[in-house]
């Protein structure tokens, strides 16, 4: 195994409260009330514009995107690392990885926030390479932005996983052709049934990642 590529929200960073409260206050401008945060939860993980759709028309508002989307995102920057942190001993899991595999983000959140994040929480120098949803790849579960890691790693794909918490990184791993760990500790999980086929492997926590990592996936085992 020579690359590794991480998801974040729900994987790398908890950021359930931080979006959750920059989706409020643009349906409370908006004349809404409050989602709780379980329910916006469970909206993440497919780019910002379907998070805004999804909250507004769940406050039973009129979803429209030319101008809630811009202000979601910069109500979103205001409060970017107020409440995310890293999941307990991720940090300790990277730099033990970092050791042994080339580290890479792909997530669907806009690249600046990201690089933003990562760098505000001492982590972005583990990746060599990060790739946000506006870029020119497009967003999960399209694989092109996994493919475009994998080329600039020089990685074949029985030499890359992708580690992440939803059924959009399930879909784009196997768009890809890569294999796939999932982390139950993130807010994308569980799963539905039907989208397992059982060849995955489910990680508890990041010390249980980075030890199946290390263990299992070490020189492109099994």
């Amino acid at each position: 195994m020579s690359l590794v590529v991480f998801d974040l929200d729900g994987t790398l960073i908890d950021s359930r409260q931080d979006l959750a409260d920059a989706a409020n206050a643009l349906i409370v401008e908006r004349g809404g009330a409050p989602l709780a945060v379980e329910t916006i939860t469970g909206m993440v993980g497919e780019g910002a514009a379907l998070l805004v759709r999804r909250a507004l028309t769940a406050a039973g508002l009129e979803p429209e995107l030319e101008t809630a989307l811009p202000r979601f995102l910069q109500l979103y920057d205001e409060r970017l690392l107020a409440h995310t942190r890293l999941y307990p001993g991720t940090l300790e899991a990277l730099d033990a990885l970092a050791r042994q595999f080339t580290l890479a983000v792909l997530t669907n959140k806009p690249q600046r926030p990201t690089e933003t994040i990562l760098r505000g929480l001492n982590v972005l120098a583990y990746f060599a390479h990060v790739v946000g949803g506006d870029t020119a790849f497009g967003r999960k579960p399209e694989p092109a932005g996994l493919r475009h890691l994998m080329t600039a790693a020089g990685a074949s794909r029985g030499a890359t996983v992708l580690v992440g918490d939803s059924a959009i990184d399930l879909r784009t791993a196997r768009a890809a052709g890569v294999r796939v760990c999932l982390v139950k500790y993130g807010f994308g999980f569980p799963l539905a049934a039907a989208e397992l086929s059982g060849d995955e492997q489910l990680a508890d926590s990041p010390a249980h990642l980075e030890t199946m990592l290390l263990s299992r996936f070490r020189g492109g085992a099994a």
